[in-house]
């Protein structure tokens, strides 16, 4: 899923984003080939063949984590609370709050457990545009304006699609979550969000 901005979008249509996600940057991964080759050739010369291979192991360990996509780290989940007249549901919710979070969004996710989601963090409260491109699964889109009160629900949104999800107002955060929930919970327009990102709630 991508957000959708003026400035964003003339960024995705003159680079474009690689297809599986965030990179990390050249100069990191060349940093840490290096400095793996210069283990090799050091401790190859010491003739030693057991440092040698637990060096290699420890030094393919740290490569390893340097090339790791920020989609492939555990993230940190905050619980949310959205009341309804069913009662009060808790999720547990992903923060995006850099640009580059919530232009990536829940881009080629394969699956999102029910009772999971995804927080976007728009302050200021403002009017919100969201897309479904390179997004697999079927998402709700859950707009709340700054006060922790629902404004809008898109359910059921189309994967792949580059049709325009808009806000409908002005809004603070943008709740995604699995396609049904907001029917299976019953949360409508209207009913509140109690998170810190709402008048510290």
């Amino acid at each position: 899923m991508c957000v959708r901005r003026p400035l964003a979008f003339a960024a995705i249509i003159g680079l474009g984003f690689p297809g599986n996600g965030p990179q990390i940057p050249w100069i990191i991964l060349m940093s840490g080939v290096s400095a793996v080759m210069n283990l090799v050739s050091m401790v190859a010369r010491t003739g030693r063949r057991g440092r040698l291979v637990t060096s290699l192991i420890v030094a393919l360990g740290m490569l390893g984590v340097l090339c790791a996509s920020p989609s492939a780290r555990a993230a940190s989940f905050q619980p949310l609370e959205i009341a309804t007249k069913s009662g009060v549901h808790v999720f547990s919710v992903e923060m995006a709050t850099t640009e580059k979070e919530k232009e990536t969004g829940l881009m080629h996710r394969k699956e999102l457990p029910d009772g999971k989601g995804m927080l976007f963090d728009f302050s200021p409260e403002q009017q919100i545009s969201m897309w479904m491109k390179n997004t697999y699964i079927s998402l709700d889109m859950i707009f709340i304006s700054a006060d922790g009160r629902i404004l809008r629900i898109a359910e059921n949104t189309e994967p792949m699609s580059t049709k325009i999800i808009s806000s409908g107002g002005l809004a603070k955060g943008v709740l995604e979550v699995i396609a049904g929930t907001a029917q299976k919970y019953g949360i409508r327009p209207g009913d509140r969000v109690a998170h810190p990102l709402f008048n510290g709630r």
